[in-house]
């Protein structure tokens, strides 16, 4: 990506419902007392913090590409933070526990990098990671049919797509590498404040490479093309916006 797409502050606006398969993640490792636990795309740093809290002796470090993010990062304390790419990313020595937050779909071919991770474990190590599994509920197929048809000239090459894996094909993948793994799947059903409040998630992610893109007076018409057709498929009700949000999670031991 040509810059920092990512704002803290738009990104954090649903932090409670984005934690929320964090902790369902980490909550199946068992690892007993790692020494060494990387969160590998770790945005502002909070969920790092948890780990640290999780396992108190352990070295826990997060890096994300985004320093707009990992200026926001807890400053002090046992956790250090830097910026670094997952494409990139090689550690001197080998982990305990690679943890990864609804990262891996932003990477293109990331099965590929999943073996260089296994291989960056230490013995019995744990590798876990949870990904968006919703790239065909209404929230991208309505967005990918804009970029398709009435934004094709200037979108027309980032309708997104489904860019993960099933549980399954994780699952065989993982464990042709030696690993046991534990796959799944949970649809988190959120309740959302505020109108137009789908339209609110989304721009704090998979509309971020389109506002890049555009210009402020082009992202406003195409926020407004997003929010006319998000507003049929996700009906507000009188305790706010039922959001169906699928995700994908992953926990293999080395």
């Amino acid at each position: 990506m040509s810059r920092d797409l990512w704002d803290p502050a738009v990104y954090g606006r649903y932090a409670d419902e984005r934690a929320r398969p964090f902790f369902d993640l980490v909550n199946r490792i068992a690892a007993p007392g790692p020494a060494r636990v990387v969160d590998a795309g770790c945005g502002t740093g909070e969920l790092t913090a948890q780990l640290a809290g999780r396992w108190p002796d352990a070295r826990v470090h997060g890096f994300d590409s985004s320093p707009a993010m990992i200026a926001k990062a807890p400053a002090g304390g046992s956790v250090t933070f830097s910026v670094d790419d997952v494409t990139r990313w090689r550690p001197e020595t080998p982990v305990d526990v690679i943890v990864s937050n609804a990262v891996l779909h932003w990477v293109p071919g990331h099965r590929e990098l999943l073996p260089r991770w296994v291989e960056a474990l230490a013995p019995s190590g744990w590798l876990a990671f949870q990904v968006p599994g919703n790239f065909d509920a209404p929230s991208h197929a309505l967005v990918r049919e804009l970029c398709l048809t009435t934004w094709r000239d200037r979108l027309g090459d980032l309708a997104p797509g489904s860019p993960v894996d099933d549980p399954a094909g994780y699952l065989d993948l993982l464990t042709g590498l030696g690993c046991r793994v534990d796959a799944w799947e949970t649809t988190y059903l959120h309740v959302l404040p505020g109108e137009d409040a789908v339209l609110g998630w989304i721009t704090g992610t998979a509309l971020r490479p389109m506002l890049d893109r555009l210009d402020p007076g082009e992202s406003a018409r195409f926020l407004a093309d997003c929010a006319a057709s998000l507003r049929t498929a996700y009906p507000p009700g009188p305790y706010g916006t039922v959001f169906p949000f699928r995700r994908i999670f992953v926990v293999a031991r080395k």
